[in-house]
């Protein structure tokens, strides 16, 4: 089968089962069954597919027709300029979490040898981004998930910056131990379980629902790093954690101003309140 005649079938069976650019994701998905680039494809429309590389793009396809995310199928997604090996065992790296990595390297940046640490490290993208940026900086990076700890290690050694963060295992900050930190980041569980159904069916069946709710409000995990991170936090720390749409007033009004100042919200594109930010008193 010709490329042409293969991407127009691909594109009408994504279309088919609800992918919404399914065109693109037709070629994408070819660049990488058949190992060519996109340029190739443009230029050769009347390329013969081998029967080998036939049988791969129709697995492929066959994969995102299911709503299996692209990015568990290629294996990677960038994420801050970075490429992040990613599994259904870790959370796909999303764009609105650049907002939280830009001004976490922002503040550590301007310190002297600063260390931080992250909660719900996942594939690593948040702690690597920032490692990467802040050759200074060191790192503690903790997960409920062992599975989660070995995608982050990964990228940490892919990155560079394996010899800057230790990973462990921990409930919060239950495996930190007693050091103090100029910031703790996270992207925490915030979906909460009644919206659980809701979701795209690439996330809701496809990403670990560990990553994604704690099985209540949302607000719970948040709740707990709110309350637990003062004593982890020298004076002067920056709390900075990512929130979900809607929540921004009930999380703001988990800071006690006799512990925390300068509470904000940074916004995303869609002046949606997304990262909230606290210095320690």
């Amino acid at each position: 089968m010709k490329v042409a005649d293969a991407l127009g079938g691909a594109a009408q069976q994504l279309t088919d089962a609800g992918v919404a650019e399914p065109r693109p994701e037709a070629g994408s998905l070819l660049e990488f069954a058949i190992g060519r680039e996109k340029v190739f494809l443009i230029a050769h429309p009347d390329y013969d597919l081998t029967s080998a590389e036939m049988e791969s793009y129709d697995h492929v396809v066959t994969r995102r027709a299911a709503r299996e995310p692209f990015q568990y199928i290629v294996g990677k997604q960038e994420f801050y300029g970075l490429d992040f090996e990613v599994n259904p065992d870790v959370l796909i790296p999303r764009p609105e979490t650049e907002l939280l990595v830009e001004r976490a390297i922002s503040e550590l940046a301007k310190l002297e040898r600063p260390k931080f640490c992250e909660i719900g490290v996942g594939s690593g993208c948040i702690a690597v981004s920032v490692l990467k940026n802040v050759p200074e900086a060191t790192a503690i990076g903790v997960d409920i998930s062992e599975k989660a700890l070995d995608v982050a290690g990964k990228n940490a050694k892919k990155h560079g910056v394996a010899d800057r963060l230790v990973l462990r295992k921990s409930d919060i900050f239950s495996a930190v131990g007693d050091e103090r930190f100029h910031a703790v980041l996270s992207n925490p569980p915030y979906v909460p379980d009644a919206d659980m159904l809701n979701l795209q069916a690439e996330v809701r069946d496809f990403e670990p629902a560990l990553a994604l709710t704690d099985g209540g409000d949302g607000l719970r995990i948040i709740e707990r790093i709110v309350s637990e991170a003062p004593i982890r936090l020298r004076s002067g720390g920056i709390l900075m954690i990512e929130i979900g749409v809607g929540q921004a007033e009930r999380v703001a009004q988990m800071f006690d101003g006799v512990v925390w100042q300068a509470v904000e919200f940074l916004h995303d594109l869609q002046q949606i309140p997304r990262t909230v930010i606290a210095v320690k008193l």
